[in-house]
């Protein structure tokens, strides 16, 4: 039973295609492209036609990919790029009758508990208590809270994201120390107010969090996530890429997410650990929900 899960975010458009073997989710196949279609929205958040088009293309794209490999079952998913917007439905039908199959703009409770499911579904050991999953995206940053057992509890969202803030508040490549400190007081202003139950454990899914992995490993504490910050605003992104093999475009948008995390982990009194599984595997679990137990699977990479 192969599955293919699309998420359509506000940074990146992404494909994963799976199947469950040996008691294990494999993936067969992985694709990405940078779509960006939370820095195109236009000044009262519509989503230009020809960036409806551009996704469009890359979704229908994707989709052949998934089906030469032998994808048999689909589902995708808008987040905030297409749930803000006021044009949302309209170009979420827009790119289904490209691509060919349904495209569901989620609500935060929904797409909050596939990111839920994927990250602690993939955290390959017993989870006692309750867990933080921390996604940020890129219009939008997730804590979900809940057990392994139990499932979600709680969804927060706010608006704010890693490509929102570094579209809005970075222009200089590396970014300058001026710049950072607009971007930390932007972020104490969002979260300022925030009390967050404290969990016995927290997760980091996404893509900040995923990019993050190839330069400080894989666990995100005070330490390693001002090391970051060092590291991607000593050099430009061109060289940052080259580097830690992390494309340009991502590494542009990284400064930002990474001060998310930062406050993020703050608020939640624990380091991160930087999940292997996210909302696209959450998706194909939930696809394999109709007929097999998840539980019996894990997360392997394919």
């Amino acid at each position: 039973m192969l599955c293919a899960a699309i998420d359509i975010g506000s940074n990146t458009t992404r494909i994963l295609v799976a199947e469950p073997a040996d008691g294990q989710l494999k993936k067969v196949m992985e694709q990405r492209a940078y779509t960006r279609i939370g820095q195109a929205r236009l000044g009262d958040g519509t989503i230009p036609e020809e960036k409806i088009e551009e996704v469009a293309e890359v979704v229908e794209t994707q989709v052949h990919l998934a089906r030469e490999v032998g994808a048999e079952y689909f589902r995708a998913v808008a987040t905030a790029a297409l749930r803000d917007a006021p044009n949302g439905k309209e170009a979420a039908a827009a790119i289904e009758d490209a691509a060919g199959v349904p495209i569901n703009v989620v609500s935060e409770q929904e797409e909050g508990r596939l990111s839920f499911l994927g990250a602690t579904k993939a955290l390959g050991h017993p989870t006692e208590g309750r867990v933080a999953v921390v996604d940020v995206g890129g219009g939008s940053t997730e804590i979900i809270v809940g057990t392994v057992d139990g499932g979600v509890e709680q969804v927060r969202s706010w608006p704010i994201g890693s490509g929102q803030l570094a579209e809005e508040l970075i222009e200089s490549d590396p970014p300058s120390a001026s710049e950072i400190r607009r971007v930390r007081d932007r972020i104490d202003e969002v979260f300022g107010e925030v009390r967050i139950t404290q969990p016995e454990h927290a997760v980091a899914v996404g893509g900040s969090a995923t990019s993050l992995r190839k330069i400080v490993g894989s666990r995100l504490e005070y330490e390693t996530l001002e090391r970051s910050i060092r590291v991607l605003s000593g050099d430009d992104a061109a060289e940052v890429g080259r580097q830690f093999e992390l494309d340009p475009v991502r590494v542009r948008m990284l400064p930002t997410g990474v001060m998310i995390l930062e406050k993020v982990s703050e608020l939640l009194g624990r380091e991160l650990q930087i999940g292997k599984g996210g909302i696209r595997e959450g998706i194909v679990l939930d696809m394999l929900n109709g007929g097999i137990d998840v539980s019996e699977f894990a997360l392997t990479p394919g």
